[in-house]
């Protein structure tokens, strides 16, 4: 079993930063892979990012490629989502995942522990 708490949501103006941070609970932290989604309102849950186990291999959504950056610290429990050169179109709840999962990453039907969301608004 393993509970996610995300934080570092807020409201921020076009053009800034935030750093999204996700604790999890329970000694297998390591045995997860991670990933960041996200949901606008009226709109479907989107893939934004992923982390493998190790931290050696990430993937992005197409819409925030080159802007976000996933991290995880293992010894911490913890992984991150730096979001730079935030858009109005980046305003949505995030979610941090986990799964145990070794394929389909970018899907989220596959990962079986969510935390709670985060609200991050991004004004023009």
């Amino acid at each position: 079993q393993v509970q996610l708490v995300e934080s570092g949501g807020g409201l921020v103006q076009a053009g800034g930063s935030l750093r999204l941070s996700c604790a999890a609970s329970g000694r297998t932290f390591s045995s997860y892979a991670m990933g960041w989604f996200r949901q606008a309102p009226g709109k479907e849950r989107e893939f934004v990012a992923r982390i493998s186990r190790g931290g050696s291999n990430t993937d992005y959504g197409d819409s925030v490629k080159e802007r976000f950056t996933i991290s995880r610290d293992n010894a911490k429990n913890t992984v991150y989502l730096q979001m730079n050169s935030l858009k109005p179109e980046d305003t949505a709840v995030y979610y941090c995942a986990a799964t145990d999962a070794h394929i389909a990453f970018t899907t989220s039907g596959v990962y079986n522990y969510w935390g709670q969301g985060t609200q991050v608004t991004v004004s023009s």
